[in-house]
């Protein structure tokens, strides 16, 4: 309970994301957490269809308060269906979760600049955040086909609007010297409740940055802090992860632990989502709070291998180790609030990867985050 109650200054700002006509000019300081609960979950077995789509790869997940509609990436490189998001219905005022209470009522196409859907391999979309009336999303790309990493803006219909710059320092070179790994790039994205910042990070280091994580250390990842209006980047700024979790065998393929999203509460304050994989551990999920403001900004350091001493990451901190639930956990990799909940709590989503496999299970989690004002 030590850690949750440090997560006080988060609390104001999580109530003015979800309901702004209720909270508006509280101070942040007015609120501590007392509990976050699991409230349930509902799970949909690989096959599952809607649209005349296989629902699946749910990657990212973002909530519009206005519509009471939930926004899901599939990370799909239209190879099974065109590049698609989700839009979802989650009933949580029961104060539980239920496959009863989650209901598929939208899939939306994504448009390249010519109209047209995106062709097969063509991108790895990964992240989605909701801005209002449009929707960001990230692709990871293909190192290996030379496809680079993008963000882009689309209407809620899926008609491309803009892009945003890459810098060049994430762009893989011919060498391989430079650059994101494979599947290891733009795994997370999200925006401050005032939709001023949009945040994405690089799920491990950049080749030239360092190592990705071992039993002993993390992998410094980059987060990145762009102007949601202008689409520049502003800040960058460098994150730790997790080692590998205890146990696992580094010199198996999928062995694995990065950072999956973030969920932005101000320009300088998020939460981080980690998750591990081996096949000695199972699945290891992980809920941080981050603060950007004792970070050293690293937009113009070319390579962290040897800076690393010298440079400050953000500080993080455990919130939620999900092994303590005891329940099966696949491939998280979003998450986002939902709702004020009729006993004053706050809802909580997140999503699963089934990467389409019969072995694995698209999973949707649902908790609430208990507050109580303290003056």
């Amino acid at each position: 309970m030590r850690n949750l109650a440090k997560v006080t200054i988060f609390i104001a700002c999580i109530l003015i994301a979800a309901t702004v006509a209720i909270f508006v000019g509280m101070s942040a300081q007015s609120f501590a957490v007392t509990q976050i609960d699991l409230i349930g979950r509902a799970i949909f077995p690989t096959g599952s269809s809607f649209g005349g789509t296989e629902i699946g790869g749910l990657s990212g997940i973002t909530y519009d308060s206005d519509k009471q509609v939930y926004y899901a990436i599939s990370d799909d490189r239209s190879s099974k269906a065109p590049a698609r998001f989700y839009s979802l219905k989650i009933d949580l005022q029961s104060g539980k979760l239920e496959k009863e209470q989650v209901t598929f009522t939208g899939v939306t196409t994504l448009l390249d600049e010519n109209g047209k859907s995106f062709p097969e391999l063509s991108l790895d979309p990964e992240g989605i955040t909701f801005t209002g009336n449009s929707v960001f999303v990230s692709s990871e790309g293909d190192v290996d086909r030379k496809i680079t990493p993008f963000i882009k803006e689309f209407s809620l219909d899926g008609k491309l609007l803009k892009t945003l710059p890459i810098p060049e320092l994430f762009l893989p070179d011919d060498k391989g010297t430079r650059g994101i790994r494979n599947n290891l790039a733009f795994e997370s994205l999200t925006l401050t409740p005032d939709r001023q910042y949009l945040f994405t990070a690089t799920e491990n280091a950049l080749v030239q940055d360092g190592a990705v994580p071992s039993l002993q250390s993390g992998s410094p990842c980059r987060i990145l802090r762009y102007d949601a209006l202008s689409g520049n980047l502003e800040r960058s700024f460098a994150y730790i992860t997790e080692p590998l979790p205890p146990g696992a065998n580094p010199v198996r393929k999928l062995t694995t632990n990065g950072l999956v999203d973030l969920l932005a509460i101000d320009e300088n304050r998020l939460l981080s989502l980690e998750r591990g994989f081996s096949w000695e551990t199972g699945t290891v999920v992980k809920l941080f709070e981050i603060s950007l403001e004792k970070g050293d900004r690293i937009e113009g350091i070319e390579s962290l291998k040897n800076r690393l001493g010298e440079i400050s990451p953000v500080e993080k901190r455990l919130l939620l180790d999900l092994e303590t639930l005891k329940i099966p956990l696949d491939n998280i990799e979003g998450l986002t609030l939902g709702p004020v909940l009729g006993d004053g709590s706050i809802g909580l989503i997140l999503v699963s990867d089934n990467n389409f496999s019969p072995l694995q299970e698209t999973q949707i989690l649902g908790f609430k985050i208990k507050v109580q004002k303290t003056s």
